[in-house]
């Protein structure tokens, strides 16, 4: 196990203890300084790994504001969602980190 892997990991665990959600849900988005070229690798990387990237695509629920930051964002946390919401399923390179907080906005709806 990594440096960073157990930093997120005890990061994570504090959040939880902190109070977090009623439900325990956590989401998965992309840190704020990750690059802009790290959150398009993240989105084709997603985007091939699930069924269906329309919730980022122009009409889709998720594509306002139309930003790599959101859109890495909601298509990451879905990837997350699908795959069990596993720590290892909200790595990226380490360019995510695990929300207690529903990122949820407008009729984009994070699961």
């Amino acid at each position: 196990m990594t440096k960073s892997s157990v930093s997120l990991m005890v990061f994570v665990i504090l959040l939880l203890n902190a109070g977090g959600n009623a439900n325990g849900a956590t989401w998965c988005v992309a840190k704020p300084s990750a690059s802009e070229r790290v959150l398009q690798l993240n989105i084709e990387y997603a985007c091939n790994m699930l069924p269906s990237c329309k919730m980022i695509q122009s009409g889709g629920a998720c594509f306002y504001p139309d930003t790599p930051m959101n859109h890495a964002s909601a298509i990451m946390n879905h990837y997350y969602a699908t795959n069990g919401r596993n720590l290892w399923n909200c790595n990226f390179s380490d360019s995510a980190l695990i929300a207690v907080t529903d990122p949820s906005y407008g009729s984009c709806n994070y699961v």
